[in-house]
């Protein structure tokens, strides 16, 4: 009998968290990232429990992109180990840390400290932010089409997501009832009405912000709004960071909803072979051992 369904979800995620990065250690012998100056930041908030898998990620991305340079926003439990690490395999990004990051109005304890960050300084370059359980497979001629014309894109958060972005009115309209719909995705339908602005339903795991856009205002004004419609609910609004990435990327010219056969994410299942790029997150990320396989095949990958 299995007994390993019985444990506690918080040992059995540090039990699997573990078997992840013993498998992973190959990443360490990987070359280093050779970062550019070109107008290309690959940002990703870390602290000392994802070193490895974050390895994987930006390596990964960047063996097919090619270009920029890393930052790093510090959870604050890096060690000076990791941050030796992180030099030597990144060549020497940098890195923000999260006491530094001015908040105002804005939550803290959850990640509108990556967020602020990326509208903080963009003004001047092109912010791609990368989830450390991301993991880059093949070409992504999609990320780097939008990445040279300067449009900003998005990773769809599931198979039910418009390929585009909606007016908040016909998100809502579109998803009424809709289970996966958290409590913040289900105010944004009356968060603006006549506004004309729009929401698409993403993941900030995988997001492109384009140079020169959008500071903190257009943030400021939905976190606002949402606090009307949703007061007694602090949790939501501290945890409602990737609705409103999500949310300012849609609002944003022309942005590029990347296509879900080639960007998607894990679901604990195969995934199809036209797939280039996954991101294994939350209650799903261990099951059924993708997370390894796709991770040591890019680690393969990286050190050809």
């Amino acid at each position: 009998m299995n007994m390993s369904g019985l444990l506690p979800h918080r040992w059995r995620t540090k039990r699997e968290e573990g078997r992840h990065n013993e498998a992973i250690l190959g990443i360490l012998e990987t070359p280093p990232i050779r970062p550019k100056n070109d107008g290309l930041v690959i940002f990703s908030m870390i602290g000392t429990a994802v070193v490895l898998p974050y390895l994987v990620a930006v390596k990964s991305l960047w063996q097919q992109l090619q270009r920029g340079r890393i930052a790093i926003l510090d959870d604050g439990t890096l060690t000076a180990q990791d941050r030796a690490i992180l030099a030597q395999h990144c060549g020497d990004p940098q890195i923000f840390r999260m006491q530094d990051i001015p908040m105002g109005d804005f939550p803290t304890g959850g990640t509108w400290e990556r967020l602020l960050t990326i509208l903080d300084h963009r003004a001047g370059e092109y912010w791609l932010q990368l989830d450390c359980g991301a993991v880059t497979l093949g070409p992504l001629p999609e990320v780097e089409r939008a990445i040279s014309a300067n449009r900003s894109f998005i990773l769809l958060a599931d198979g039910n997501a418009p390929v585009e972005p909606l007016e908040l009115s016909g998100f809502a309209q579109a998803f009424r009832g809709d289970r996966e719909t958290s409590r913040v995705e289900s105010a944004v339908g009356r968060m603006a009405p006549g506004l004309g602005w729009k929401y698409v339903r993403g993941s900030s795991g995988f997001a492109g912000f384009a140079a020169g856009n959008a500071g903190r205002e257009l943030a400021a004004a939905f976190l606002a709004r949402m606090r009307n419609l949703i007061a007694d609910d602090e949790a939501s609004i501290r945890g409602a960071e990737q609705v409103a990435a999500s949310f300012l990327i849609a609002n944003e010219g022309s942005p590029v909803c990347l296509p879900l056969a080639k960007y998607a994410n894990y679901t604990g299942e195969s995934w199809p072979n036209t797939c280039q790029f996954l991101h294994f997150t939350g209650g799903l990320r261990h099951e059924n051992g993708g997370f390894i396989e796709a991770s040591q095949r890019a680690i393969g990958q990286i050190s050809r």
